[in-house]
């Protein structure tokens, strides 16, 4: 905690200093007088009425009230990484939004609106990498519209904990009722000893999700649509091990998108009654290796954060958490709402 526990407190932040990174220190209990304290590490994303409010690195608000506080000051923007390749939130955003893109995308200003016929929320979300051009309420009101006209749920994916990230956007979408549905992190690590656990272990790769990868694949009976985001991307790779007789399907798969120095993974699965025997590394090991022949020298993947086996797996392959990322859902519309959200 960067607030010392002992010497003369001082609260040295105030409502400007919202949108900024801050430690603040306040009583455990609300209006007591004893000298327990809790502290908080967090972007100051709100101050009104008296009231704090402050997200954690993991999209977490926490309210404090402004007469419980004992101390405060703004903090360095991001502490210091110390595993995985240097890289921006930008940057990672960009590079997955390409990894996984929709079938059909608008422009709002620094906002991308993006659909593919409901396949996945990443693929039917706003990424909004920027100012969307107009008032807050008027951006949401745009983006309801036109999700509502194609019959889609609106949903707008914000992240949390880096340098550059919006906690102050999701905390302005929370308050106007916009549900956090899901919450999932962004890990990277070097793609070199990924690969290195290469072992001619017979993985087949190929261009296409064919039927046999789709057999496997936890989403069944892809549309056309599916197809087409699975596809697409600037080197798009597909793993299969085989299954233990012709005809069944893969025992594991995964999908890999190079792109320049990004090797970004996604779609690993395993049959459940081959796990724990490493075949989730073999495929992502041959992936690596295809990726490094490409040029590429760092890699990424997404993990919900309930996900603790998958979790433990890319830890052992040395990826570590860069931030976690969250898709707000519009609330329900209201009576005489004209710009609706659309089914789901």
């Amino acid at each position: 905690m960067e607030i010392p526990a002992t010497g003369r407190f001082e609260v040295r932040i105030t409502a400007a200093d919202v949108g900024k990174r801050v430690s603040v220190r306040r009583l455990s209990v609300p209006g007591g007088t004893g000298e327990k304290f809790t502290d908080t590490v967090g972007v100051l994303t709100s101050w009104d009425d008296g009231v704090l409010l402050i997200t954690r690195k993991g999209g977490e608000s926490v309210r404090i009230a402004e007469n419980d506080l004992v101390a405060g000051k703004v903090v360095p923007a991001a502490p210091a990484r110390r595993r995985g390749p240097a890289a921006s939130y930008e940057e990672l955003a960009r590079v997955t939004a390409r990894a996984w893109q929709p079938v059909e995308s608008e422009r709002l200003g620094g906002w991308e609106l993006r659909a593919a016929g409901g396949f996945t929320r990443r693929a039917n979300s706003v990424l909004p990498l920027g100012d969307p051009g107009l008032p807050l309420d008027a951006a949401l009101a745009a983006v309801r519209r036109w999700y509502g006209e194609r019959g889609l749920p609106a949903y707008i994916q914000t992240a949390t904990g880096a340098e550059g990230t919006q906690e102050v956007l999701a905390a302005g979408l929370e308050r106007r009722g916009w549900v956090r549905e899901v919450t999932a992190e962004l890990w990277i690590g070097a793609l070199a000893p990924v690969a290195d656990r290469a072992e001619g272990s017979g993985v087949v790769l190929s261009r296409t999700a064919d039927e046999a990868w789709r057999a496997r694949y936890r989403r069944k009976g892809l549309s056309e649509v599916a197809v087409k985001v699975l596809e697409a991307g600037p080197s798009v790779w597909f793993a299969a091990v085989p299954g233990a007789a012709a005809g069944d399907p893969p025992a594991a798969i995964g999908r890999c998108v190079v792109d320049g120095r990004w090797a970004t993974f996604s779609a690993v699965e395993v049959d459940p009654d081959q796990r724990r025997r490493g075949l989730a590394t073999t495929v992502m090991a041959a992936l690596a290796r295809r990726a490094l022949d490409e040029g590429a020298s760092a890699a990424c993947l997404q993990v919900e954060t309930d996900n603790t086996g998958a979790q433990a797996l890319y830890a052992g392959l040395g990826f570590a958490p860069h931030h976690a990322y969250h898709h707000h859902r519009a609330p329900e519309p209201t009576a005489g709402d004209t710009a609706g959200s659309g089914g789901s």
